[in-house]
């Protein structure tokens, strides 16, 4: 029987703070990312004669580093994350698009926080599904109207296919994540 070494408080608290500053990071990087393809960009067709807004997909990304955020950090940290993103957009993106994604990202913020939560219990992945599918909708309509882009068929589906893509794409690296941590390899 192999037995694994058991960490010493202080490599866990290292750990816990590595994972919170990573999540934090890459949230706040796709949403400045998201804000300056946008910007540069506009809309881009995504296939299918669908049509997205260009930073959609690391929008798409920043729903499950924010339910990472809850998991390391709490509502608060997320909080603080959406806001610092918002400011650094306004450097890369117009003032109004900056606004209209900061609004954006707080208003879906708070709906995901709404179901996350009392989801978390049936567990991560669960979870993690089930308020990015309600964060990206709400958010999908929303940064379109406040940012003034159309609401159109092919725009909406566009958004959200490509905002599932994204969710699918993290879901998938979760649970591997999960499945090489239940079987000891780190």
């Amino acid at each position: 029987m192999v037995s694994l070494p058991v960490l010493s408080p202080d490599v866990q608290e290292c750990q816990v703070i590595a994972r919170r500053a990573a999540s934090v990071a890459a949230f706040i990087t796709c949403v400045v990312l998201a804000n300056y393809l946008t910007a540069t960009f506009g809309l881009i067709p995504v296939g299918f004669g669908l049509m997205a807004t260009a930073g959609t997909y690391a929008a798409g990304l920043t729903f499950v580093f924010r339910d990472l955020i809850h998991e390391a950090g709490g509502r608060w940290l997320a909080v603080t994350a959406i806001a610092t993103g918002a400011v650094l957009s306004w450097f890369v993106a117009s003032p109004a698009l900056a606004v209209a994604s900061g609004v954006t990202f707080l208003v879906a913020e708070l709906a995901d926080l709404a179901v996350y939560v009392p989801l978390r219990e049936r567990g991560l992945l669960t979870a993690v599904l089930v308020s990015n599918i309600v964060g990206f909708t709400l958010d999908t309509f929303l940064f379109l109207y406040l940012a003034g882009f159309p609401i159109t068929g092919p725009v909406v589906a566009g958004q959200l296919v490509a905002k599932a893509t994204m969710t699918a794409l993290g879901l998938a690296v979760l649970w591997l994540v999960g499945k090489r941590q239940a079987v000891g390899v780190a």
